[in-house]
């Protein structure tokens, strides 16, 4: 299994919630940023709807506040909000458009999210907006770099951005590509402990044990790539 490249300097992390990067790519997003690497998070929504008896009106700002700590954690400052509805993303212009302002104003030359088919894993079903989401982060790549498809962005001083090269999917099914993740587990965990609330709510067990267990899930050793912990991803590349 080949490395993930690393020969990029600027990313730009697209998901659908509070949390999903803390799930899986997490890790990966540490190793970067110690290598001096400029990565930023932008979410279609604020996970308002997402911890159960708490109103979304007080919910959305709790998770924000969570991902903005576990974006630090890792050494990522810059959390973006896109304002979608929590369990309602829909693979829609709308979406496909706010996707490619933001590709436009990071310009990165890689773009990490999530898993979007049916299963991630043999016996689950994946969520509608993750479904959703990542599909419009494929499809907005091309978005960004079409002059034509979304007009008004360039009107707005938001110039077509041919420069992303790859789309690193977290977790690949199957992975493609890996990082080399050993060095940075303890920060991956740390980063998903940050979402103490929503962590909480689910599981009566303590927070830093459930972190624990899902990053050291998502960083197990794979077939094929040698390193101790690794995170997998199916890699798309483009043109640029």
């Amino acid at each position: 299994m080949e490395a993930v490249p690393e020969n990029w300097q600027r990313g730009l992390v697209v998901v659908a919630h509070p949390d999903d990067i803390e799930y899986g790519a997490a890790a990966a997003i540490a190793r970067w940023t110690r290598q001096g690497k400029e990565i930023s998070y932008v979410l279609a929504t604020s996970g308002e709807a997402g911890i159960a008896g708490l109103s979304p009106e007080k919910s959305g700002p709790v998770r924000e506040s969570e991902q903005r700590e576990s974006a630090r954690i890792v050494g990522v400052d810059t959390v973006e909000f896109l304002g979608h509805p929590d369990g309602r993303l829909v693979p829609s212009l709308d979406l496909r458009r706010d996707i490619a302002s933001a590709i436009r104003r990071h310009r990165p030359e890689m773009v990490v999210t999530l898993a979007f088919g049916l299963s991630p894993r043999p016996g689950w079903v994946n969520s509608a907006d993750h479904r959703a989401l990542g599909i419009s982060v494929l499809d907005a790549v091309s978005d960004a770099a079409n002059e034509w498809i979304f007009p008004e962005l360039t009107e707005r001083g938001l110039e077509p951005w041919h420069g992303v090269r790859w789309a690193a999917v977290c977790p690949g099914s199957p992975p493609t590509h890996a990082v080399d993740v050993t060095d940075t587990v303890e920060l991956a965990v740390e980063s998903l402990a940050a979402h103490r609330l929503y962590l909480q709510a689910l599981d009566d067990r303590p927070v830093e044990a459930q972190a624990r267990e899902q990053v050291e899930r998502a960083s197990a050793p794979l077939p094929g790539f040698a390193a101790e912990r690794a995170s997998g991803f199916e890699l798309y590349t483009f043109a640029g």
